[in-house]
């Protein structure tokens, strides 16, 4: 293997939304996600490419993956509680079940072939579900408050304690500050995840599959505090470590 391969950059999928959106005079329905996550990723050196909510089965997840060296499921709209055989909360966002069915393909068809992932809230519930688990739909019927999802796009700060010995905590440490947005979380975990953060309430802020490369979601927004790059970090460099293994096979 050349030393300029080994040197190369790790591509880094990062899955979209798929929704009404309005540009200039133009009202369409668009892919597209906050450029703040392609400037996580190229800053912490990996090169960044967008995965839109499009027909999926394992095949054609696994043929996009061929071209990739790491993934991150992205935040976005609710999970179709359908996928875990719940009853929607009414405050449970309109299913987006097309971009669902992708992202568990894509997640599916990573696990198989230990592919580095990165859940990024929803990207954490998306991953849950996928292996089996629930969430809770609406924190505020269990927290009597709206602190995790204040609204109007305002994130929130909560404290963040990491378990000891795990991989979050190997990258940020026993503890960090992080910025919230969201309304529902993790309720039972799905097979083969381990809760790897809590917030003080207890609520799940993180989990990951031990034993594994790299499979990691955080239910807070790392990409809204670039000046910490340590998780966009450590996504890249494991994406790189995959690549040169697959490579010198």
């Amino acid at each position: 293997m050349s030393e300029s391969f080994a040197s190369a950059r790790p591509i880094i999928g990062l899955t979209t939304y798929l929704q009404q959106a309005q540009t200039g005079v133009w009202d369409v329905h668009a892919s597209f996600l906050p450029g703040i996550y392609l400037e996580g990723v190229t800053l912490a050196g990996g090169i960044a490419t967008l995965l839109p909510p499009q027909p999926v089965d394992a095949d054609i997840a696994s043929r996009v993956l061929d071209g990739l060296d790491g993934l991150i499921v992205t935040g976005g709209k609710d999970v179709d509680p359908a996928a875990y055989g719940h009853d929607p909360h009414p405050t449970t966002d309109e299913p987006a079940r097309d971009r669902d069915a992708w992202e568990f393909a894509l997640i599916a068809a990573a696990l198989r072939r230990h592919l580095p992932v990165l859940g990024i809230c929803r990207g954490a519930q998306v991953l849950n579900v996928a292996l089996g688990g629930t969430l809770h739909q609406h924190l505020p019927d269990l927290l009597g408050h709206t602190r995790h999802q204040q609204g109007n796009a305002v994130f929130t700060t909560s404290k963040i304690s990491t378990m000891a010995g795990s991989l979050l905590a190997s990258l940020i440490g026993p503890n960090t500050n992080a910025q919230c947005y969201h309304h529902q979380a993790i309720d039972r975990l799905g097979d083969g995840l381990l809760v790897s953060a809590l917030d003080d309430e207890g609520v799940i802020e993180a989990v990951e599959m031990p034993g594994r490369d790299f499979v990691l979601a955080v239910q807070w927004h790392p990409e809204e505090t670039l000046d910490d790059l340590r998780l966009f970090a450590g996504l890249v460099e494991a994406a790189r470590v995959y690549t040169t293994g697959r490579v010198s096979q």
